[in-house]
């Protein structure tokens, strides 16, 4: 059974109860004594605990108190998005204490409780060397400045990298034409990149990821997008975002934009925006469920005054590989992903056939 201490995050954390078992759950602002006092011989077997629940919480120090109390390893801690808790020293110092298991992601958390991270797991944020068990005096660690001291948006990017890629990938792909189909196509990218890669997908403000029957395809709120992407254990690859038609299309570090180029969804799109062709002109436009040949899709690129990016054909999402997916995540930079050489003529539409 399961414990849960709260404070900022209550209402958040209250979701977990129809996740993981729970024997006690308090909610307010704790001293370390006090907490120790209550748990130190009471048994659990994890502690999900928020950390704003810790009074003076951004003092290290107290977390340090609270470890020589209680047995870390059964914690989980949430932390919140405060600079000082998220920069680098303050993560390096939670590891050299032993709590592996730390994140921003409420949906994290019901994963930890049965799959607890090892010290592998964390060791990226781990500051080794001159920094190692401690806090340099010029970092500037205390106030959240300092010459030496990596700025917010430096960990953020620090704290997804993955050594795959340099960093996590998050590609975002928007529907411009009704229903062009970004949430079977984000399915079926996902089910290709797997062979090489660690791929989440998650679709905003919608529910038909639930269809797919696929934990790691996940429907959430565009306001939880930030909090998926900065995850401090976030261990993907490759994050696809549906973002259908939420504001956070920005929290993507790219986006492909599809088109299914039909007449009555074309026409449909430029009643709804006079613009929309200008605003795409540069961007990745993917045409999608198209059954253009060579010749009209150069005639489109002509009358949009736009470059297509790539030509996707109606496929097949029962089929676990289509050579034209491939193509698409070459060109995007995935290269363990090459399209299978063979000794066919090349043809805009081989894909149909396979």
């Amino acid at each position: 059974m399961n414990v849960i201490v709260s404070n900022k995050y209550s209402a958040m954390l209250s979701n977990l109860q129809n996740k993981i078992d729970l024997i006690k759950t308090i909610n307010g602002e704790f001293e370390v004594d006090s907490l120790i006092a209550q748990f130190s011989n009471f048994f659990f077997n994890k502690m999900v605990l928020d950390i704003t629940a810790v009074k003076d919480y951004q003092d290290i120090t107290q977390i340090q108190r609270l470890s020589f109390g209680m047995d870390m390893s059964k914690i989980i801690l949430l932390l919140d998005d405060s600079p000082v808790v998220n920069s680098p020293q303050y993560l390096s110092e939670l590891v050299s204490m032993g709590i592996y298991n730390f994140t921003r992601n409420i949906d994290a958390i019901a994963y930890l409780v049965d799959n607890p991270n090892t010290y592998k797991d964390v060791a990226q944020f781990h500051l080794l060397g001159n920094n190692a068990g401690g806090v340099a005096p010029d970092t500037g660690f205390n106030n959240g400045g300092g010459k030496n001291h990596p700025s917010e948006s430096s960990f953020i990017n620090q704290s997804i990298a993955m050594p795959s890629l340099g960093g996590t990938r998050v590609i975002g792909i928007k529907n411009l034409t009704d229903n062009a189909g970004a949430t079977s196509l984000i399915y079926m990218l996902k089910k290709q990149l797997e062979d090489n890669y660690s791929v989440l997908g998650v679709e905003l403000d919608k529910n038909d990821f639930l269809f797919f029957n696929d934990p790691d395809l996940k429907s959430i709120s565009g306001k939880e997008l930030e909090s998926v992407v900065k995850n401090p254990i976030n261990s993907y690859n490759v994050i696809l975002v549906d973002v259908n038609n939420s504001e956070e299309i920005e929290k993507c570090s790219e986006v492909l934009f599809l088109i299914e180029p039909s007449t009555i969804k074309l026409n449909k799109m430029i009643r709804r925006d006079r613009n929309i062709l200008d605003k795409i002109k540069g961007k990745k436009v993917v045409l999608n469920k198209s059954l253009l040949d060579s010749n009209d899709i150069k005639e489109f690129e002509n009358e949009a005054r736009c470059t297509i990016f790539q030509n996707i054909p109606p496929l097949d999402d029962k089929k676990d590989r289509h050579r034209v997916l491939d193509e698409l995540l070459n060109k995007l930079g995935f290269d363990k992903n090459r399209p299978a050489a063979d000794n066919r003529s090349a043809r805009l539409f081989g894909i149909v056939k396979e």
